[in-house]
């Protein structure tokens, strides 16, 4: 069942992710044990990507509306690399990404939409609720996007990074590409750089510099994990992290046609994606 419900995932909204995988070092002794309470013995990135999907059907099917997940949807990922014995850690820290996402969306232009979901009162509620999860207080290691990916998550890789691509019944399930965390950080302060001597008034240049102030926070000793999701079927192999590499440094060179051609590139390929957000 559990892979045929991930399967299915393909029909769902398409949620790419970028993740910090941290030693254990980067944690406190009380981090840590909240994390090994979390992990399974037999799981893998497969299994919690099943488990994921079927915890958020599971809450847009409930008779009754509570859109926020509970503590034991929390999961927690583990990466060890060929070249190493040291596993890595990556909480999907579901509920203290839902309570920011939550206070963004009750501030912001789809308050109104929001509110035809719960009252203004259901929503503190189930925010008062939610807060009482433990280990809110750590630094979010995980970031999603739906319907494409981010321009801005392509500057932090290579196409010769480490990949994984996982496949089943003929079909791409995902592909992860992994580079180290000094890596990422070094590659988005240098994307940061041009633009800014550039081009500082394109959203990518925002974009990269929320991007750079979050790799900030975890130091040097880390793994950033690029994982496409089900949108890998549609698109793999992707030539993003080339085009968006290319176009970048094209426009540092004054090659406004360059600049231009890796752009219509990455367009012609993530916008048809896009589109399918406003399908019914």
């Amino acid at each position: 069942m559990a892979s045929g419900l991930y399967l299915g995932g393909v029909q769902l909204p398409f949620v790419s992710s970028l993740r910090v995988y941290l030693p254990r070092g980067a944690y406190t002794t009380a981090e840590f044990a909240h994390l090994k309470s979390l992990m399974d013995p037999e799981q893998d990135p497969v299994s919690i990507d099943a488990s994921e999907l079927a915890d958020s059907l599971n809450r847009v099917s409930l008779t009754q509306t509570h859109p926020l997940p509970t503590p034991d949807e929390d999961k927690v990922r583990v990466l060890t690399l060929p070249e190493g014995d040291v596993e890595l850690y990556a909480p999907s820290q579901a509920v203290a990404r839902s309570i920011a996402g939550s206070a963004e969306l009750l501030t912001g232009h789809m308050e109104h939409l929001a509110t035809l979901v719960l009252t203004q009162e259901q929503w503190a509620q189930e925010i008062e609720h939610a807060t009482a999860a433990p280990a809110l207080g750590m630094p979010l290691q995980t970031r999603q996007s739906t319907w494409g990916i981010p321009f801005s998550w392509f500057t932090l890789v290579y196409a010769n990074d480490r990949m994984e691509v996982v496949e089943a019944n003929g079909r791409i399930l995902t592909v992860r590409i992994q580079v180290p965390l000094s890596i990422a950080a070094g590659r988005a302060e240098r994307m940061l750089g041009m633009l800014a001597a550039m081009a500082p008034e394109l959203d990518l240049f925002a974009e990269l510099e929320d991007l750079g102030h979050w790799l900030a926070g975890f130091g040097d000793d880390g793994v950033v994990e690029l994982d496409y999701g089900p949108v890998a079927n549609r698109v793999h192999p992707d030539d993003s992290p080339a085009d968006v590499h290319m176009g970048l440094q094209c426009l540092a060179d004054g090659d406004f046609t360059g600049a231009a051609a890796a752009y219509r590139r990455l367009a012609n390929r993530w916008m048809p994606i896009r589109q399918l957000a406003r399908a019914n």
